[in-house]
């Protein structure tokens, strides 16, 4: 098997958008404080209403200070042709695409079904591609829905099969309220791959239940490869109720990193991060590792103690 792994970090975008809206300047020291940690991938804002969501209307001002960091490959999140067109605009040159897998959350998130979020893959594809850019469809709600319960794994499938065959070049499953167990990952994973062979396909956790690094680790068991983490375990949908934050960067790093398994990525370095992040957004951390430290850097103890 690969003794690596890419993590791409999700903090700026799903660890803020439920968020109060931060200083744009806030922002760029998170995005400086992430680049140091040596991850190479960052998703940093999402092109959406600024009514839906407040937390990222700042997305034109953010994009335009990412030239500061030349070594990192950074992503937005879109959900309509709108966003496409300002991302675009905006410089971005990798979009993801977020299709839900159920009509409750696709009405809740976008405003409408399934099927009419599936029909706009191919013209998005073909304007993203025609500004010579790169689009991922995200399978969003692959588990289970809020609203509409279990999501059937062959349907998550099936709308993978569709994405890639309307011009998605990778794709992304998505535990987005966090319910997935290690066996429910694994074969939604296979489902995916088999319907997709050859595509790149990706792995976005939650860990509302506690079960993140549990499924991680059985995604890389069934060939995933690249995984999606917040610093500090941040984050969360807010158009699906409980949806708490992601699975944690740094907690990523020790899993991979302490089973032999590279992910280029420096643990202190993401630990400071992570507090950073706690300080900015003025709470603690859902972090076990950012709680204890590392195995041979652990943490202060508490005073009094």
């Amino acid at each position: 098997m690969s003794a690596r792994v890419d993590i791409r970090e999700v903090g700026p975008r799903d660890g803020l958008q439920i968020e109060a809206p931060l200083p744009t300047e806030a922002k760029l020291e998170l995005i400086e404080a992430l680049v140091a940690t040596g991850v190479r991938r960052i998703e940093v804002t999402s092109f959406v209403s600024p009514r839906a969501v407040p937390a990222l209307a700042d997305a034109e001002r953010v994009a335009a200070q990412l030239d500061r960091w030349p070594e990192v490959a950074f992503s937005a999140l879109v959900a309509g042709m709108g966003g496409v067109r300002r991302a675009l605009a905006a410089g971005m040159t990798r979009l993801e695409y977020v299709v839900s897998a159920s009509d409750g959350h696709s009405r809740a998130n976008v405003g409408r079904d399934t099927e009419d979020s599936i029909a706009l893959i191919a013209p998005i594809a073909e304007l993203v591609h025609g500004a010579g850019c790169e689009l991922e469809v995200i399978v969003a709600i692959a588990f289970d829905c809020p609203f509409d319960g279990p999501t059937p794994p062959e349907r998550v499938a099936a709308i993978a099969a569709r994405a890639i065959a309307a011009g998605a070049d990778s794709l992304s499953i998505a535990d987005t309220v966090g319910t997935a167990t290690p066996r429910r990952t694994g074969a939604v994973v296979d489902l995916v791959r088999a319907a997709a062979p050859g595509v790149d396909v990706g792995l976005h956790l939650h860990n509302t239940r506690g079960q993140s690094s549990a499924n991680a680790w059985a995604g890389y068991l069934h060939g995933i490869r690249r995984f999606d983490a917040s610093a500090g375990g941040f984050g969360g949908c807010p158009f699906a109720p409980a949806a708490s934050g992601n699975i944690a960067t740094e907690e990523l790093v020790y899993l991979f990193e302490d089973s032999g398994i590279a992910t280029g990525v420096d643990l202190d370095a993401t630990l400071d991060a992570a507090r950073l992040f706690s300080r900015l957004l003025g709470k603690p951390a859902d972090s076990n590792l950012l709680r204890a430290g590392g195995r041979l850097t652990p943490a202060p103890a508490p005073l009094g103690r």
